[in-house]
């Protein structure tokens, strides 16, 4: 079979999946008769990739394998399609999936422990839910609690091939130079910073990993979650204050 062939057939299978595909996948839709093999599929995504240099689109390659996305310089205007106002990410719920992408495996304490303040139950059940995090054993001390590590829906929904591409903690600018899309809780931003106990690698590792997102989306805690994930916050500081005094 012509390259060229398999080029387009792989265009279309990529654009019709609606989802990632990798390469042995892509092999497995041609018969073996058509005398298809690994290289030419390498070859075909690099002629892809190649293609859409100056486009809106990209064919980029994240863990489980490749996809078209749209350009994050273009973000503000896809976000238009939909009418909804998007949900908010907390400062709080990045800050605990950047402790757990950095220092996997890692309890709920050992991320406490960091940010000087309790993890609500609520941001473990979103960061589940959504298949960002998983438990991937228990620490052998009482209580036996749980060890959470990342995924690849969270290396793909940040269009990470690995985590290796996580940029070291020197390298992450300051939280002030946040991607504009990502607009935190005013509310919330005053008190995390006023109790004094955040720590400032977990709030820029948040940074990357929403300036890293494919499609700029926003979500969320859900407004119940989030107002308890503000209380525990003032609580802290309530019990902090009353400590000094």
């Amino acid at each position: 079979m012509q390259l060229e062939k398999i080029v387009r057939i792989i265009e279309a299978a990529l654009l019709a999946a609606g989802s990632s595909l990798n390469k042995e996948r892509i092999l497995s839709l041609f018969a073996e008769d058509e005398k298809v093999k690994l290289a030419d599929i390498k070859m075909a995504i690099e002629t892809l990739q190649q293609e859409a240099k100056g486009r809106g689109i990209e064919l980029v390659e994240v863990s489980t394998g490749y996809r078209y996305q749209a350009r994050q310089d273009y973000a503000e205007w896809i976000a238009r399609l939909w009418e909804e106002r998007p949900a908010r990410y907390s400062r709080a719920l990045l800050e605990t999936l950047s402790l757990i992408a950095y220092r996997q495996p890692a309890t709920r304490s050992d991320v406490e422990q960091v940010r000087g303040v309790s993890v609500s139950s609520s941001i473990m059940k979103t960061l589940l839910e959504r298949e960002w995090v998983r438990v991937v054993g228990h620490r052998d001390v009482p209580g036996k609690p749980a060890l959470y590590a990342t995924t690849k829906q969270f290396l793909d929904y940040f269009a990470l091939k690995s985590l290796d591409e996580l940029p070291s903690l020197a390298e992450i600018q300051d939280l002030d130079n946040l991607n504009p899309e990502l607009k935190f809780d005013q509310a919330e931003s005053d008190i995390a910073e006023s109790s004094g106990t955040a720590s400032d690698n977990p709030e820029q590792a948040s940074e990357q990993l929403t300036a890293n997102s494919e499609d700029g989306e926003e979500t969320d805690l859900g407004g119940e979650d989030y107002n308890e994930e503000q209380q525990d916050l003032e609580q802290e500081i309530a019990l902090r204050s009353a400590e000094q005094s």
